[in-house]
């Protein structure tokens, strides 16, 4: 069994900053991939960033290239979602995934999902 607690969300102005933690316990993320997710009021929960967990290669949503960067830290088991030059259009609840594919690009690829944090970017 595999609990993902996020952490780090909250109100912030347009053009800030925010990073987000997601902390797995039982299982840990190593051989996996882990994944950040997000899903903006009324509408569909969409991919935002991913990174294999032992290699470390990365890859995101066009929307957050260049602002966004998800990192880990291997001996806390946790991954990190650094968010700058925040927008509105970023205002969502971020959910951090555990993905045991491929990939981690896609609802279905997650077999865990943590609780999610919300984000608010205020304009």
């Amino acid at each position: 069994q595999v609990q993902l607690v996020e952490s780090g969300g909250g109100l912030v102005q347009a053009g800030g900053s925010l990073r987000l933690s997601c902390a797995a316990s039982g299982r840990t993320f190593r051989n996996y991939i882990a994944g950040w997710f997000r899903q903006p009021p009324g509408k569909e929960r969409e991919f935002v960033a991913r990174i294999s967990w032992n290699i470390g290669t990365t890859r995101y949503a066009d929307s957050v290239k260049g602002r966004f960067t998800i990192s880990r830290d291997n001996a806390k088991n946790t991954v990190y979602l650094q968010m700058n030059s925040l927008k509105p259009e970023d205002t969502a609840v971020y959910y951090c995934a555990r993905c045991s594919g491929y990939e981690c690009l896609t609802l279905t690829s997650a077999d865990y999902w943590g609780q999610g944090t919300q984000v608010t970017v205020s304009s």
